[in-house]
């Protein structure tokens, strides 16, 4: 289990219920104007990482995350690669977790 603060910051979102997981509601989130952040698994498909990138061009800032979608499982329960933070507050915590773990490395 990944204990680093990106990591962390994902797991709460989760579990305030702010997380939006899997292509199809990341792309409805979007659209909705819901979504504040986007974030990506390491070892998403270069393809979909594009179709992400294409619909939240100009609406969404999109991050990538440092975790696999094996990795990022333990926190959504089954293998995605397509996440939506919708709460603003924590949009920033994830954000401030990423760069901080990448400063850490």
């Amino acid at each position: 289990m990944t204990s680093d603060k990106a990591f962390q910051a994902l797991s709460l979102c989760r579990r305030a219920g702010k997380l939006v997981m899997g292509f199809d509601p990341v792309a409805d989130n979007v659209m909705r104007g819901r979504a504040q952040l986007v974030l990506l698994a390491a070892d998403l498909s270069p393809k979909t990482a594009k179709r992400v990138q294409n619909f939240c061009e100009g609406l969404v800032p999109v991050v990538a995350l440092p975790h696999t979608q094996a990795e990022l499982a333990a926190i959504a329960h089954k293998p995605v690669g397509v996440f939506a933070v919708i709460d603003q507050n924590l949009a920033v915590l994830c954000k401030n977790s990423l760069t901080q773990t990448k400063e850490d490395r």
